[in-house]
């Protein structure tokens, strides 16, 4: 196993930390964790130099913390780091902050967490904590031996990112960053950012929730144009490895084999150590990933502003990363989550407004019917 540095602590972590958040089911059922194999797998890991290990409240639904908890028993406890999470979507109290963290600290059957973030927190999420007095709160309870450092995991774009950071002398952060999300969310520039700031950078979703493991013919014949043969997984993790600013890539590992696989590329991971070569190819496989695509938006806006409200780049954006990566699960719970109603496909009228302004000659009423039948047609 490689290490590295955490950010200003005088602590090396391993270059793969195990993500406790796809761990093997039973039945297909996500509450109903394959305790023998979890937990197999995790030692595994631990004994074969993983020193980082991340789990979250509701991961599994619930569940998570209490077999990370098993795990971490056997003295494999005092030879990783645990990093778990405040739900802070279930927060609207200093009150509900000390119940959720004694529950998590049971849960786990432990006295103390390493590392505790703020999940998933962004513009709006962070003004009610911070309204809250999250801060304050975290102070004391890291006073009380209960928690030794606070971060956060984020999800939101690169301004509301930078303005966190500034916000609190935090210890670390996560991000989701992977060689597609480059310019998504946090991006390039928000690890870059972090990073100069002194915070470690901890990274989820490298394979962007498995879709980069398999990617379609058009990017496998690109990475099997390269003079250097490796697996996509292998090639998409040592990318964040070669950036020093990357102090650790979670995995969530859901079998044994793909445990032995990642620690066994980690072995081989390295700052800097790329070619010129390797990295060019990195990047033709995601104009090629980019290039697949059902609707021939450019995101040039133009369209904008639709008079009745849709955010007509945004559902073509989410509906072509449905196509890229043959999944609409995700774009599908973005489309009805992030969208407001009147942005979705479904408001439009098709006054025909936007036609007359698209450079691409898009007919993009129809399309929004497209997208609308796709998004909406299991609601």
């Amino acid at each position: 196993m490689q290490y590295r540095k955490f950010g200003s602590l005088d602590f090396k972590v391993s270059a793969l930390g195990f993500g406790a958040m796809r761990l093997p089911t039973i039945g297909g059922d996500e509450s109903k964790i394959d305790e023998a194999m979890a937990i197999k797998m995790i030692r595994y890991a631990i004994d074969n130099g993983v020193n980082y290990v991340d789990t979250a409240y509701p991961y599994h639904r619930g569940n998570s913390e209490i077999l990370v908890g098993k795990a971490l028993k056997d003295g494999y406890r005092e030879k990783t780091k645990l990093a778990t999470k405040l739900p802070v979507w279930a927060i609207n109290s200093k009150e509900d902050m000390d119940r959720i963290l004694l529950e998590q600290l049971k849960k786990l059957d432990m006295d103390y967490i390493d590392f505790y973030l703020l999940h998933g927190i962004g513009r709006d999420r962070w003004e009610k904590m911070y309204n809250l007095g999250v801060l304050d709160w975290a102070e004391k309870v890291i006073g009380k031996g209960y928690i030794k450092y606070i971060g956060f995991s984020f999800h939101d774009d690169l301004d509301a990112f930078k303005k966190i950071v500034d916000a609190y002398n935090w210890t670390f952060c996560q991000i989701q960053y992977n060689y597609m999300d480059i310019n998504s969310q946090a991006g390039q520039e928000g690890l870059k950012y972090a990073a100069s700031k002194g915070l470690a950078v901890v990274i989820m979703e490298p394979l962007r929730g498995g879709r980069l493991a398999n990617p379609p013919e058009k990017v496998i014949d690109v990475f099997n144009s390269a003079p250097i043969k490796k697996s996509p997984v292998a090639r998409a993790l040592q990318w964040l490895w070669n950036q020093p600013e990357v102090s650790t890539v979670l995995s969530g590992m859901s079998t044994f084999e793909q445990v032995k696989e990642n620690i066994e590329i980690a072995s081989k991971s390295g700052t800097n150590t790329l070619t010129s070569q390797e990295l060019y190819i990195i990047e033709k496989a995601r104009d090629t990933y980019l290039g697949i695509k059902a609707i021939d938006c450019t995101q040039c806006g133009y369209c904008m502003p639709c008079p009745n409200g849709v955010d007509i780049p945004g559902n073509f954006s989410l509906y072509n990363e449905g196509v890229r990566y043959n999944d609409f699960g995700g774009p599908r719970w973005h489309y009805l989550n992030d969208l407001k109603e009147e942005e979705r496909a479904s408001s439009c009228i098709k006054c025909g407004v936007c036609e007359t302004k698209c450079p691409q000659k898009l007919p993009i009423g129809d399309l929004l019917d497209m997208v609308k039948a796709k998004f909406e047609e299991a609601v």
